[in-house]
């Protein structure tokens, strides 16, 4: 691989990675009822309103759950492999197969993606207990409605929360299934943002 086609798919790599991340968390802040008021929600709205607009006008958007967010994010995930295979100088294979691998791969990130939120929540929980800032408030915005049905499972231990252990070995058990799909199917990790 010569050095341009090195340069452009670190530049594809980068800025589909950087895009997708801020789709699926526009996914996520609906799925979580985040508040969208928070700046950098706003950030997040304002940078994925135009590319949704033309799914919304054919498909509906519920309260929690945005099919358009998932669509996008997944011709997004589609485009940067795409992209990056060719600038290697592989052929894509057929679209069945590249929709499955893009589909893994927004699965992958979301999952990898709740994980950082759930780690950074923890962390700051211990650093910076009660801090306002609002990348703080929304990550407790993101996290405590996914921990609550967590939490629902233990007993009251006397102020520590281990609802964050049992969600740790869940996404365990999801990534080393993702891990397995991927391999079924051919996908060449490396390729994908997310896995």
């Amino acid at each position: 691989m010569g050095a341009v086609s090195e340069i452009g798919r670190y530049l594809v790599d980068t800025v589909a990675s950087l895009y997708l991340i801020i789709v699926v968390l526009r996914g996520i802040l609906q799925a979580t009822r985040a508040d969208f008021y928070n700046p950098i929600s706003q950030f997040i709205v304002r940078a994925t309103h135009y590319p949704l607009q033309p799914f919304r006008k054919l498909i509906p958007s519920g309260k929690r759950f945005d099919p358009a967010v998932i669509i996008l994010a997944i011709l997004v995930q589609l485009a940067a492999l795409v992209a990056v295979l060719l600038l290697a100088g592989f052929m894509p294979p057929d679209p069945i197969t590249l929709l499955l691998w893009s589909l893994l791969g927004v699965v992958g990130l979301v999952v990898n993606t709740i994980l950082i939120a759930l780690v950074a929540m923890i962390v700051v929980s211990w650093v910076a207990p009660g801090t306002r800032h609002p990348a703080v408030i929304l990550l407790y915005q993101i996290t405590d409605p996914i921990m609550t049905p967590f939490r629902s499972l233990l007993p009251n231990m006397g102020g520590l929360d281990f609802s964050p252990i049992l969600l740790f070995v869940l996404i365990n058990i999801i990534q080393i299934m993702l891990r397995h799909m991927s391999v079924a199917v051919g996908l060449p990790t490396s390729l994908v943002i997310g896995i």
